[in-house]
């Protein structure tokens, strides 16, 4: 190891170039086991970000069941989910082999891909209009012989409505829409349809408008017959708490996950009597509900819970019913998404600083970790990754601020003083900032640049309260929480007062904008942020068509608080240069709002740039995009804070307007499709 060199902070070199951060990781998602046979779905950047769904067999070799143009991907309220499923197949009278059910992206309708099959055929109608119907969150009937998922119905007069369905694995309904069952409806939207062991009866989790389903939902049972759900009744929940993930532990009762002591905990249930805790503690034993079909706890065959708990990081442990203990399994990988069982085989999702997201077999008995698949074929060097301190900082009246803190990182560069610092604000805004290793991070921490991630008011993670702080104060305490954490850095000398910059995607990229409107930073990144709220509250997409009223408050009443809190009429506010980044096709937030924020700044003669890129949505999947936008985002930080970053092309600012010219040559995507990047709500 040579002496370090001293060199200006942002241009320290670095082996981690944007270009494997955009194009190095194959995200994963969704496990589901059977046996031996382990299936995960897998999204590749070099695609254009189009979701495949891989199978690994007994022999350890990984086989892509979907090639192109073939998308497993749903757009069920817009963010999506498990899109696919494993099914048994008979392929003669002795061996059951399990081909899938999965949701095409492209028209959105259910095919099936049997084991012996090149080809996937449909099993469900064609709508009238391409992607009118849509599907999520499957779970197999007990007999093996239908699907039963949430489906999502968009009239030509853009109303949208909801229900759960169950329909043939022959593929009967893809001529005969009358073979789509019609199961429960009258909620506006659903969640987690769990047959009983015995197919006696289903269980779900609903909501309707204005709630979200981190504010209120309701646990329903019903005796599920071949033509629908009768005698439907409410287990638990309610307007003002939150009920997750029911798991069936036998024929009559049921597991689910709680907010109603103030954290999500986890519950038993029959099917008649009240709720009983199982283990109460200040801890979350789910991360909250971000998209259809996470399983933050499983049930084994003999009894056990293996369940994920902790706060915005949540960790594995083994729950036993008959003693009431938790014990803990130990792991360098510290943020676990998701689980998946036959009840004998354990499977997850994880990664942890300096791991990337995996897809492992954990041992409930031993706490051993095998990893199966990584998605990243190769990892940077440790010593130029960052490792993140957990802190908790003071905001305003004391109000406790928790963030992640990543210092400036290269075994081989040193800078002299205090480093420039990136607070980043992660969207949502009910969302959480993990640890987990994120290139895009490592990519500015070992050129020198600092940050701090910061789970302000509202974040998920910390109980009930402190995400309910954030109601009617978004615009408010997001952006006192991220200022008073770049500050808390400044006053501890490793900050520089005068290079700190904020970036943020969706409803993150408010919080960026309007921080900018205040003294402490010196600049700021928007990627496809909310600059109009009342413009928001009238174009978005359903699922979050009534978020803002607990955010804000109810229209018409809080016309004048929406008009406050909207960068847009607070532009003339913003003193610093912005760099605004936009997908061309997104639903949730259209490119018209940055387009008029854009403007807006132009109009005071405010150094920016504007970057939209075609074919991306809320959120961007493909590499190009994905490696163009860091760069920029790199080159505008150089611009401002007086560096140059080697290697990296120069961003124009300008400071008049100019008509955006869409960049990228991805194939636009239907307009009402949408990925997050985060896979987070806004």
């Amino acid at each position: 190891m040579t002496d370090r060199v001293t060199a200006p902070y942002g241009a320290w070199p670095s082996p981690i170039v944007a270009r494997d951060v955009a194009r190095a990781e194959k995200r994963l998602g969704f496990p589901s086991v059977v046996g031996e046979e382990i299936w995960w779905e897998e999204a590749r950047p070099e695609e254009g970000g189009r979701t495949t769904v891989m199978r690994r067999g007994a022999d350890g070799t990984a086989t892509e069941l979907l090639a192109a143009p073939w998308n497993a991907r749903t757009r069920v309220h817009e963010y999506g989910g498990r899109s696919y499923l494993p099914v048994p197949r008979r392929d003669d009278k002795a061996i059951t082999r399990y081909g899938i059910v999965f949701a095409n992206f492209a028209d959105q309708r259910l095919y099936l891909l049997d084991r012996l099959s090149s080809e996937p055929r449909p099993i469900t109608p064609e709508p009238a209009t391409t992607g009118a119907l849509r599907y999520a969150d499957p779970a197999l009937s007990p007999d093996g012989k239908r699907v039963i998922c949430v489906q999502e119905r968009h009239a030509e007069d853009g109303g949208v409505s909801r229900a759960i369905v169950s329909l043939p694995l022959s593929g009967r309904a893809a001529d005969d829409p009358n073979a789509v069952v019609e199961l429960v409806t009258g909620s506006d939207f659903y969640a987690s349809p769990t047959p009983s062991p015995d197919g006696q009866h289903l269980a779900w989790v609903c909501w309707s408008h204005p709630r979200m389903p981190w504010d209120g939902t309701e646990l329903r049972v019903g005796t599920l017959t071949g033509t629908g759900v009768t005698d439907a009744y409410l287990l638990k929940g309610g307007i003002t708490e939150s009920v997750l993930s029911p798991v069936w532990r036998d024929d009559d009762h049921l597991y689910f996950a709680s907010d109603w002591p103030g954290w999500w905990n986890l519950y038993e249930i029959g099917l008649t009597g009240q709720a009983i805790a199982l283990y109460p503690a200040e801890e979350e034993f789910t991360g909250g509900f971000a998209q259809l079909g996470v399983e933050p706890y499983v049930q084994l065959n003999d009894g056990r819970l293996v369940a994920l708990h902790g706060h915005a990081d949540l960790r594995p442990g083994v729950y036993d019913p008959a003693t009431a203990e938790l014990t803990e399994i130990s792991s360098p990988l510290t943020t676990w998404e998701t689980l998946a069982t036959d009840g004998r085989t354990v499977v997850a999702l994880a990664s942890g600083p300096g791991d990337p997201q995996s897809l492992v077999r954990l041992d409930p008995d031993t706490g051993r970790i095998a990893t199966l698949r990584r998605s990243l074929d190769s990892v940077p060097d440790p010593d130029y990754l960052p490792a993140p301190e957990a802190v908790t900082l003071s905001g305003r009246y004391g109000a406790e601020i928790h963030a992640n803190v990543y210092p400036p990182t290269n075994p081989r560069v040193t800078g002299e003083g205090p480093a420039p610092y990136i607070v980043w604000v992660h969207g949502g805004p009910v969302s959480r900032a993990t640890t987990r290793l994120d290139l895009a991070k490592a990519f500015f921490t070992s050129r020198g640049i600092g940050i701090v991630d910061v789970n302000y008011a509202g974040s998920i993670g910390f109980g009930r309260t402190y995400r309910q702080r954030l109601h009617g104060q978004w615009g408010v305490l997001d952006v006192e929480d991220t200022t008073a954490a770049a500050q808390a850095l400044v006053d501890q000398g490793v900050a520089d007062p005068e290079r700190l910059a904020i970036r943020g995607g969706s409803a993150g990229g408010l919080t960026t904008l309007l921080a900018l409107t205040g003294d402490t930073f010196a600049c700021g990144t928007s990627l496809y942020g909310v600059t109009d709220l009342l413009r928001l509250a009238k174009e978005t997409h359903d699922f979050e068509s009534r978020f803002l009223d607990s955010l804000i408050g109810l229209l018409p009443g809080y016309a004048a608080t929406y008009r406050e809190r909207s960068p847009i009429n607070r532009a003339s506010e913003i003193q610093v240069p912005a760099l605004v980044i936009q997908g061309a096709d997104d639903p949730i937030v259209p490119p018209a709002q940055a387009v008029e924020l854009i403007k807006a700044l132009a109009d005071r003669k405010i150094p920016h740039a504007y970057i939209e890129f075609e074919g991306e949505a809320h959120g961007f999947r493909g590499a190009e995009s994905l490696e163009r936008a860091l760069e920029a985002e790199l080159a505008f930080y150089g611009q401002v804070f007086g560096f140059t970053p080697p290697g990296i092309p120069v961003i124009e600012l300008v400071t008049e307007y100019e008509e955006p010219e869409a960049a990228g040559d991805l194939e636009p995507e239907p307009a009402s499709a949408q990925a997050s990047a985060e896979e987070d709500p806004s």
